[in-house]
This record gives C-alpha cells, sequence and structure tokens, in this order.
C-alpha cells in the first residue's frame, strides 16, 4: 500500500551512468512525478527543490559527496550489483526493474521521510520522537507515556503558562471543573522521570498561571 503524503507531484532527480539516465528519460510520460535536471550540477543549491534523488552507481561517483551532503533530499540507490553498502541512501531500487516499481518506491520512500520528519520535534534542547514515544537529549533518552506525549505539545502549542484545568480539558477531555489532581499527578511523574535521566529540575515550569516549558 502507499501513503500519498505529498499533494503536489514529487521533485525527483535522477544521476549515473549516462544510459541510466536516458532510460528514465524515454520513460517520463509514465512516471507520476517531475523529473528534473541538475545539468550537471549537483550542489545543494541546485537540488534546493529536490524531493527525491535517484542515484545509480554505474555513473560517476565523484557526484557522491555532493549528493549524501544534501540532506534535504530522500536518497534511493539504483543498483544491478549483488554486494552493495546502502550507508546514508534511504531506499533500494534493484535493477532491472519496472515503471510501476520505481514510481512505488520514490513515493515510498518520501511518504516515510515525511512522516518521520514531522513525528520528530524540538523541545529546548531536547527532541520529542512521537513515532519512537521517546524524549531525546544527546545520548541519553526516556520513553513516555501518549498522556505525557500530549502533554507537551500541549505546552509546545501555547504561547504562556497553562491552567489545570484547560490542560483537563485538552489531555484528558474532562470538564474544567473535574478534578485537577489528575493533572499535577501526571506532570510529577513526568518530572521526576526527565530529571532522573537528564538531571533538569527546570524542563516543566510552573507559577500562578499554571504550567510551562
Amino acid at each position: 500500500m502507499v501513503f500519498n503524503y505529498y499533494m503536489h507531484k514529487l521533485n525527483v532527480y535522477v544521476l549515473g551512468s549516462t544510459s541510466f539516465v536516458s532510460t528514465i528519460n524515454e520513460l517520463k510520460q509514465y512516471l507520476k512525478f517531475n523529473l528534473l535536471s541538475t545539468e550537471g550540477d549537483t550542489s545543494k543549491n541546485s537540488l534546493k527543490d529536490c524531493d527525491v534523488l535517484i542515484f545509480n552507481d554505474e555513473g560517476d561517483e565523484s557526484e557522491l559527496d555532493n549528493i549524501l551532503a544534501n540532506n534535504s533530499c530522500v536518497k534511493i540507490l539504483a543498483t544491478s550489483k549483488n554486494q552493495i553498502s546502502r550507508l546514508n541512501f534511504d531506499n533500494l531500487i534493484n535493477l532491472p526493474t519496472s515503471v510501476k516499481e520505481i514510481n512505488k518506491i520514490v513515493e515510498i520512500s518520501a511518504s516515510k521521510r515525511n512522516f518521520l520528519k514531522n513525528s520528530s520535534i524540538k523541545i529546548k534542547e531536547y527532541y520529542l520522537d512521537k513515532n519512537e514515544k521517546k524524549l531525546v537529549r544527546k545520548n541519553l533518552h526516556v520513553i513516555l507515556t501518549e498522556k505525557e506525549i500530549e502533554l507537551l505539545e500541549l505546552f509546545l502549542n501555547e504561547s504562556g503558562p497553562i491552567s489545570k484545568n484547560k490542560i483537563l480539558s485538552a489531555v484528558w477531555r474532562y470538564s474544567s471543573d473535574a478534578d485537577t489532581h489528575t493533572v499535577e499527578t501526571h506532570i510529577y511523574r513526568l518530572r521526576k522521570k526527565i530529571n532522573d535521566k537528564f538531571l533538569d529540575k527546570n524542563f516543566i515550569l510552573n507559577d500562578k498561571a499554571g504550567y510551562y516549558i
């Protein structure tokens, strides 16, 4: 199943051997993406509109450093070799292949990258990985519950302190006159979890108006 996260056609560059690039260009009318040309320039600026880059390893590998340095692109290796290194590539196209398979791999690879990008959120010097359900700082991490993730997202979406009643309503979908002890308990546990792992007592702050980060 292909997950279509993109409402626009993907911009795809193809680099490699002359025969490979020519073959892809001949199939252009059957491809479900925009096939673009670097015109020999593989710098970051030339690839600024790139969603996906397909590299055929039978071509000039002197281009490879520029390709791998361009982290904004999803990078796919197209190869007929049995023994290969996929290091720094997001996916693989085994040659020979079909138009259907090329379209499928391009869209799946781009969709996966988009999903992972949207699931990682920067909070201060931390990263909230919603996919793995963990809070990360450098080489340390703590596992979070669904409610803890919802709490952090709520704090991020507000510009100031949030009252206990508002947190209760937003995260637990309770009425504002319900018991706020639930909020206090969860925030206490989250604070302790973060301080135990990262020695950070000031990750979640509070004043008379409520809690904030």
